[in-house]
């Protein structure tokens, strides 16, 4: 073993730099996630991968990293449990360990720290698929659980040198079986115990905030740069070669991704662009430190292609799978995982082995299989094992009444504060502010109302360009007060809403803007011309007489 003081300050410093950014996507994962759910659920989504932070980093460090790397305890299944509470960390990790050429020149805890990560964020992954479902309490149990007895033993098969995968010849650059494979088998176990959200499929879900979604995108593509160009623990050419096959699979994924969606719905869309590159960086993880430039573009389009159209592996299983992870994610993890069979390049790195496309033959390939059958297998059966118990102890699901606000019931707070109303423009300048009370405009309409008439009308938010139009009409119309708020009102024909990733959904009332002016009885009719350039329809208006407060004796 090599001792302690040989280690090299630029392969460490690339080490613990890319555990930051494999830290990073956690969080980004919850923006991702927290874009895509129902207003009422986005603090309950955020919350549910945050906590991984704090549960599987424990896990981890008391037990989780002695199973997935602690020395074989004789059956390439697991490690034993020496390393317990991490004790006895007196040498880096062996010299073959993982995929690095030569020796590893690292202090032990920077391994330790930079696998924590991934053993972090690969249990987090399954909360897409059940977004909507989940009991906190439950969630906490089954993340204990599953970190411990599903993903340290298959970080050992395929990641120690005495795994029995490893030694099969089964190849896993940064996790496409143990991380995104594994969690997307965990997603079907999980996804038969909590069952469907209410209404699914019928009812769709639209997304609180797509800007939140691709900020959640960037993050994670950034953080992707760790994820993948960490894994050969060393800060050199290997390290350039995974970090630039990671970026152009995600780009090559993306533009196939929104190609496809063009073809098939008609437009392009930035969700579906985002998309694309997480399928794209999901499919070239196991194959980062294997492949070549060239075979890492062809990857991503075909993750591109093969992700986009597996989002229909949902509705043939009948599963409710929310935001999509066994398409991207699951799909993803094998489909990389078995393109390495044909992509490999030994050139690439000389811990790899030649695929069927560079005259490797067959043999990788099979390996490869066994691989995603075995670690899938494995996760499907325990994950259904650990929800079935964590549902009968503590409640895996949340109770139906629940689901559709499940920030109020377990967090008793809102992500949001603000109405639609709030959201339309006003006029403005980029000059000093003036006092308060002292705003042009901030007046109200003048003048004393004889005859006071109160008009009511919805009207199209989508229609007025700023408030101040929508103000000034008014009052040249003769208004001498005006009120304006969100409203709903139904529809006679449902309009059809685009959702992320191709699906819409019909609804049955739709936003408005709801209008309350106060106007002389003459101006009554001026007033209606004013609201029907707005969308109001003269038929849905209400006109009333009214007494003002002032006229009462």
């Amino acid at each position: 073993m090599l001792a302690q003081d040989a280690v090299n300050p630029g392969d460490t410093a690339w080490v613990l730099v890319c555990t930051g950014l494999v830290l990073f996507m956690t969080p980004g994962l919850a923006a991702f996630y927290g874009g895509m759910v129902r207003t009422r659920n986005v603090l309950a989504m955020l919350q549910q991968n945050m906590v991984a932070l704090g549960v599987v980093s424990l896990t981890w460090v008391l037990v989780g990293y002695t199973i997935a790397f602690g020395d074989d305890a004789g059956t390439g299944l697991f490690g034993n449990l020496e390393l317990f509470g991490l004790n006895d960390l007196r040498v880096p990790p062996a010299p073959h360990l993982h995929v690095v050429t030569g020796q590893v020149t690292i202090p032990t805890l920077a391994f330790v720290a930079y696998q924590m990560m991934f053993a972090v964020i690969t249990p987090a992954l399954i909360t897409g698929a059940t977004a909507g479902r989940l009991r906190f309490a439950g969630w906490v149990a089954f993340l204990a659980i599953w970190s411990i007895v599903v993903y340290a033993p298959v970080a050992h098969w395929l990641w120690h040198p005495d795994g029995w995968l490893a030694k099969f010849g089964t190849q896993d650059w940064a996790g496409g079986m143990v991380v995104h494979a594994s969690a997307g088998a965990a997603v079907l176990g999980t996804l038969l115990v909590v069952g469907r959200r209410r209404g699914w499929p019928r009812t769709a879900s639209p997304p609180n905030s797509i800007p939140l979604t691709i900020l959640g995108a960037g993050i994670l593509w950034f953080g992707w740069f760790g994820f993948n160009g960490g894994d050969g623990l060393q800060a050199n050419g290997l390290a350039a070669q995974a970090l630039i096959n990671t970026h152009l699979a995600a780009a090559a994924g993306m533009l196939v991704w929104l190609v496809a969606e063009r073809l098939k719905d008609g437009h392009s869309t930035v969700v579906g662009g985002v998309s694309g590159a997480v399928a794209g960086l999901a499919t070239v993880t196991p194959a980062a430190g294997y492949v070549n430039t060239l075979s890492a573009i062809a990857i991503g389009a075909i993750a591109g292609f093969v992700c986009h159209f597996a989002l229909r592996l949902k509705y043939l299983l009948r599963l409710d799978d929310a935001l999509d992870v066994l398409a991207v994610h699951f799909v993803g993890g094998m489909l990389g995982s078995l393109l390495v069979g044909f992509f490999g390049d030994s050139g690439v790195n000389p811990l790899g082995k030649d695929g069927l496309f560079y005259g490797g033959g067959g043999s990788l390939l099979w390996h490869q299989i066994v691989g995603v059958v075995a670690v899938v297998a494995f996760s499907f059966v325990l994950s259904w094992a650990i929800a079935a118990a964590v549902q009968a102890v503590l409640g895996l699901r949340a109770p139906a009444d629940e689901q559709d606000n499940l920030d109020h019931t377990q967090q008793d707070a809102d992500a949001y504060h603000l109405g639609g109303v709030a959201g339309l423009n006003g006029t403005g300048a980029p000059q000093r502010r003036r006092e308060p009370g002292r705003e042009r405009g901030a007046e109200r309409p003048a003048g004393s109302v004889q005859n006071a008439r109160l008009v009511t009308a919805t009207v199209n938010p989508t229609l007025l360009p700023t408030t101040r139009e929508l103000r000034d009409a008014l009052v040249g119309a003769g208004a001498t007060s005006i009120v304006l708020f969100d409203a709903t009102v139904s529809t006679a024909e449902p309009t059809a809403r685009s959702l992320p990733r191709g699906y819409w959904q019909d609804q049955d009332l739709v936003g408005r803007a709801r209008v309350e002016v106060v106007v002389e009885r003459e101006s009554v009719s001026a007033v209606l011309d004013v609201l029907g350039r707005y969308g109001a329809e003269r038929s849905e208006c209400f006109v009333q007489d009214v007494q003002l407060a002032t006229d009462l004796r």
